[in-house]
This record gives structure tokens, C-alpha cells and sequence, in this order.
């Protein structure tokens, strides 16, 4: 057996906390200090200047800024990297901290752009943050392993690849829970990251990292990634923008990863950015650099302009919106209903129609799809694991309370004719579903099928740490490989937001979910968020649809 994992942690976090700049070290608040999101902006670390460069949301504004020089490289790198270590102080958001490579990447660009008057790229001098799998030559990427610790990438994801060719500055890497398959993020290599607006209540996951830094405002733009909701749920529950492509569409090759070799429903790379001008810019860059030629998985499919126009969805204008007020099983809590509401009230105040979506058969397409991820997800683990004697982890509960059924449920495997089944339903359903969608064409009232599905991302606010355990609303659009974009809507209100009196329970699971809502003061300050669903490999569309449902809710 290699060395033991308590030694390989206790190694890399002395590493870690090394890396961070003494001088860039704060006085951390009291722990009954919940919302700490304004705390950079009032620690006298930030100038006043790094202050504006990182309130900066819109990433076009910072492209703009640092392609006209009249901010550079190393001065909006320097103000990003400030604000990610005060941040990882406060909700222990990173995993790499490599602060002076960044810097001397970020020096290179703004000598090029001096001496030549051109940028590298089209993300030129833009610190960009990575989730821990997407690989950094010369780096760990541990993705919450204690058995990975010391084991250094030999080269750059193709992710990392093009970010670099577009001039980009990878710039630390973030949080994730072990093995990624969590809505929430722990492990026992770095630990428990936490909600910046409420430090009670769980950033989300598996993207959880990602998800706190850029509500920090200690990243203009993060790359995470989704299997079943990991970009979405730290979207949401940060109040930011976040993107789950199809699969395919962006190139995950190079990274690490769970589950390799399931590739019936894998995972896809996603931007997280405080702007939806940030979510489009990436993806527009990214699929300009023609990533087919570089991963074999990935679809070959330029930007199209002509999808983002809306040609196909009566160019924009009356579009039709369907609500999805429950999946079926069960009922959102009051915020999420309000959320809901709102964008119903807003979208009909634009001008466009909006229906309500009937969920076809969730519960199945959620069990048919995690049957399949579990049915070698234990031996996977098991064989990262076994090298160290590193503990799986069985709950994200903390230590001090009761653990908690997810609905994570590993079995020891099934047969391969077995597995075939579970993909064989898998087609039926998205046939099924296909269907039900293109019936929609008789009831919109404008001569083509429902534009987009609006839901929940999660049927509750951000949950204590320890408490998210459903995540049917959003597996179920990977189960039929749809592209969704999450959205910021509102935030928890104590005077809005109130227990309701209860409805006619549509499950067991139902019944538990009223009951976990005692009311807003558990969830004090808490984001929520939706998604706004569309067809498989309608990235631009979606990002389109999502820039007018955005507009209606801020107008």
C-alpha cells in the first residue's frame, strides 16, 4: 500500500496554506458571521481600484478594459487572485494556488500587448478558474481525492489548451466533493465549502468550489462541469449564470474524472460567471477554436450565430415559455414557488406566452439514469481508494449531526446485458419525452412548439450543510441530454416567504420536503435560482432565451 492518506492531507494542506501570500492573509470574521460577501470589500486589502476591477460582472467590459490596456494583465489578475484568497478564507473555496505562475503568465500577455499592439486572444489577460479535474500541466488535480495528492499532470487538459491559445490566465483551481458525485462540496483532503451569503447553508456541488469564488467575486469566469446538476445547483444556490452544454458539445478531454468509460450519459465541461455576457463569450471563443480537432468525443459544431439569433424560435419576439410548477413527486418549497411566479408575471409583462409544462415520467428517467451511472461507480471508487486506505465518503453531513439518505445508493455492479437494459430504457424514454414535447406545437399559440421549459433547479433553497437530497430536477434533463442555462431570480424574503399551509402530498418524498421547510430564518439570505431548458446541442438558443427571460426579470 502506498502511503498512508492522513499523511498525504496533512502534506498538502500545509502546501496549500504555503502558497497563499503572507501579506494577503485577513483577520477571519466570527464564525456567527453568516453572510460574509462583503467582507473583501471592507478588509483594507483590496485597493480601490481592484475593488472596481473585481465588482466588474460584465465580462465583455473586462475583455474590452484589458484588450484597450487600459487595465492590465497582471493588475485585474493580481485583483481577482486578492479577492480568491480573501474569499478562500472565508468559505474555503480553493484547492491550487499557484500565484506567482499566474502572475508571470499574465506579465507575458501584457508585454505581447505592448510590444505588438495585439492580443494573445480573445480572452486576453482574463483570469479564468478551474474546477479540480480539469488538469493544469505541472499541477495536482486531486478532484477531492486524499489518493491523488502529489500526483502532478504531465500536460494541460484541452480545455486548459485553449483557454492558454486564447490568452487566458488559469489562475487557481477550485473545491470539489470526493469523487464529484454530490450535490454539495466536501472531502477530506480540503475540506467543507460553504454558501458565501449564508455560511450555514451549502454551496452546492460538485462545482461547489466554483460556485463560492465567483459569488466572492473572486472569478469573472469558472469552469465547472455537470453530470446530473453540478453546474447548476452552485449556480444556483450562488445567485450567478451557469451553463450545462449537451454533452459533447465542449471538450472534456484531458481532464479526470469519475465514472471514465460511462459514456451513455457522461458529464460536460460548463462556464459559471456572475454575467450571462460571460456564460456567451466563453462558449462563442471556446467553439471558435474548433475543439473537435483536439478531442475526438467532442461534436463538431461551430458557434451558429443564426441559433443565437432565434431564427428557429419566431426570431425572439412572442416566444413561448412552459412553467414546470412540480416534476410530480414533489412540490418546491415558498422561494421557489415565488421564483417561479415572478418569472411567469415577468415574461407575460414582455409580451410572450407562457403555458405550463406537464412532467412525463421524472421519477423514471431519474432512476433509469442512476442505475447506470452506479452500476460500476463503486468499483471506480474502490480503485482510487484501495491505494491509500483513503474512507469513501457516505454522507456530506458534518461530523456533529445525524447522517443523511441523499438517495445515493452504490450496489456492487450488474452485468453488462444488465446495463444494456437500463440504456435501452433510457432511448424509450427519450423517445417518449421527444414526443411529449413536439405535441406541444397544438397548444402554444404561435404555430411552433414550446421554446423553453422553466423549472426549478432544486425543489428547496440552499440546504444546511448535510441536506440536499433530491436531485430529480435537475438529473433528469441529463438523463435526456438537454442543454439547460441556471439562472439568478431572487432570494429568500421573511415576509414572502413564509411556510404555506400543506397541499395533498404527491409522494413520501413530498411530504419530507414540506416538512424540512420550517421557514425562511434557516435560510436567511439564501439565492435562488432556475434553469431555463431546451433541446439537446441548442446551446446558443438557450443562452438567447435565457439573455430575454433575464431582461424581463431585471425590466
Amino acid at each position: 500500500m502506498a502511503e498512508d492518506w492522513r499523511h498525504l492531507v496533512a502534506d498538502k494542506r500545509r502546501r496549500q496554506q504555503d502558497a497563499i501570500p503572507k501579506d494577503w492573509l485577513i483577520t477571519p470574521p466570527p464564525a456567527d458571521l453568516l453572510d460574509v460577501r462583503t467582507i473583501p470589500e471592507h478588509c483594507d486589502l483590496l485597493t480601490a481600484r481592484e475593488i472596481e476591477i473585481t465588482n466588474t460582472r460584465d465580462v465583455v467590459l473586462l475583455l474590452r478594459k484589458l484588450a484597450t490596456a487600459q487595465w492590465s494583465a497582471v493588475e485585474v489578475t493580481t485583483a481577482f487572485y486578492k479577492r480568491a484568497i480573501i474569499a478562500h478564507q472565508l468559505v474555503n473555496c480553493l484547492t491550487e494556488i499557484f500565484v506567482e505562475r499566474a502572475l508571470a503568465r499574465a506579465a507575458e500577455l501584457d508585454d505581447h500587448l505592448k510590444q505588438t499592439g495585439e492580443v494573445v486572444g480573445p480572452l486576453h489577460g482574463l483570469p479564468v478558474s478551474l474546477k479540480d479535474q480539469i488538469c493544469i500541466k505541472g499541477l495536482e488535480t486531486t478532484m477531492g481525492y486524499a489518493s491523488w495528492v502529489g500526483k502532478y499532470s504531465d500536460q494541460d487538459a484541452v480545455m486548459t489548451q485553449i483557454l492558454y491559445a486564447c490568452g487566458a490566465v488559469p489562475f487557481v483551481m477550485t473545491n470539489v466533493p470526493q469523487t464529484l458525485l454530490w450535490a454539495e462540496t466536501y472531502n477530506h483532503v480540503f475540506g467543507r465549502t460553504s454558501n458565501p451569503a449564508n455560511r450555514k447553508l451549502t454551496s452546492g456541488g460538485s462545482s461547489g468550489g466554483e460556485g463560492a469564488l465567483v459569488a466572492m467575486k473572486g472569478s469573472p469566469l469558472g469552469i465547472g462541469s455537470d453530470l446530473g446538476g453540478s453546474v447548476r445547483y452552485p449556480s444556483s444556490f450562488n445567485g450567478l449564470y451557469g451553463l450545462r452544454p449537451s454533452y459533447g458539445r465542449l471538450p472534456y478531454a484531458g481532464c479526470v474524472n469519475s465514472l471514465e468509460g460511462q459514456d451513455s450519459s457522461p458529464s460536460s465541461l460548463g462556464p459559471i460567471s456572475g454575467s450571462l455576457s460571460g456564460i456567451k463569450v466563453f462558449m462563442r471563443v471556446v467553439l471558435e477554436q474548433e475543439p473537435w480537432l483536439l478531442d475526438p468525443l467532442c461534436v463538431r459544431k461551430k458557434w451558429d450565430e443564426e441559433a443565437y439569433r432565434l431564427v428557429e424560435h419566431g426570431n425572439g419576439e412572442r416566444l413561448c415559455f412552459a412553467m414546470m410548477w412540480d416534476d410530480g413527486n414533489v412540490v418546491p418549497n415558498p422561494p421557489v414557488m415565488r421564483a417561479m411566479e415572478m418569472t411567469k408575471k415577468a415574461l407575460e409583462a414582455a409580451g410572450h406566452i407562457v403555458v405550463d409544462w406537464q412532467a412525463l415520467k421524472h421519477q423514471e428517467l431519474y432512476d433509469c439514469l442512476a442505475s447506470i451511472w452506479m452500476a460500476g461507480a463503486l468499483s471506480d471508487i474502490a480503485a482510487v481508494t484501495a491505494e491509500t486506505g483513503e474512507p469513501r465518503i457516505t454522507s456530506m453531513s458534518p461530523e456533529s449531526a445525524a447522517l443523511v439518505d441523499t438517495g445515493v445508493h452504490y450496489h456492487p455492479g450488474i452485468s453488462a446485458y444488465e446495463l444494456w437494459q437500463l440504456q435501452k430504457t433510457r432511448i424509450a424514454l427519450r423517445e417518449e419525452y421527444l414526443a411529449h414535447w413536439r405535441a406541444t406545437a397544438a397548444s402554444t399559440g404561435t404555430g411552433r412548439l414550446v421554446d423553453a421549459i422553466i423549472a426549478p433547479v432544486a425543489p428547496f433553497p440552499p440546504p444546511p450543510h448535510g441536506m440536499t437530497k433530491i436531485s430529480t430536477y435537475t438529473l433528469v434533463w441529463s438523463a435526456l441530454n438537454y442543454t439547460c442555462c441556471a439562472f439568478p431570480v431572487t432570494s429568500v424574503d421573511p415576509e414572502l416567504d413564509a411556510k404555506r399551509l400543506p397541499h395533498a402530498f404527491l409522494s413520501d418524498a413530498d411530504k419530507e420536503n414540506y416538512e424540512f421547510y420550517e421557514g425562511p430564518e434557516q435560510f436567511r439570505n439564501a439565492p435562488i435560482g432556475l434553469q431555463l431548458v431546451g433541446s439537446s446541442l441548442e446551446e446558443e438558443a438557450v443562452i438567447a432565451m435565457t439573455e430575454i427571460v433575464d431582461a424581463a426579470l431585471m425590466a
